[in-house]
């Protein structure tokens, strides 16, 4: 289960963003998800559920937008959004198709709080 590493590695660069905004904590974690980046996203969920329990993200929420897959042929130029993990195009069968976007895990925003000065 890769979705570990990748959580751990998450939940790092949030603390590096935190500490750069003198943040004491991380609300809400906001990423993207491609269907094609070959991440579980029940697992990737429960590994964040597992890791965030120690450190600045232990009250954070996260928030998946699933990406679909975004190709576009070569032979007839037709852009589609396909849900499905094929790379086909779905106008002219062909498989000479470019990927556009779906491929990747990205962190799209964070929520973070500051402590309030007494």
């Amino acid at each position: 289960m890769h979705e570990y590493s990748i959580v751990s590695a998450l939940i790092e660069q949030c603390e590096q963003y935190a500490k750069a905004n003198q943040a004491t904590k991380v609300t809400r974690v906001e990423i993207k998800l491609g269907v094609m980046s070959g991440v579980e996203p029940a697992l990737l969920q429960t590994a964040f559920e597992t890791f965030k329990l120690d450190g600045i993200c232990r009250e954070a929420k996260l928030c998946m937008t699933l990406q679909p897959l975004v190709i576009k042929c070569a032979d007839c130029q037709q852009e589609s959004v396909l849900d499905e993990r094929s790379i086909v195009c779905p106008a002219c069968n062909s498989y000479h198709t470019r990927v556009l976007d779906g491929e990747e895990m990205l962190l799209m925003q964070l929520e973070m709080e500051q402590a309030e000065d007494a």
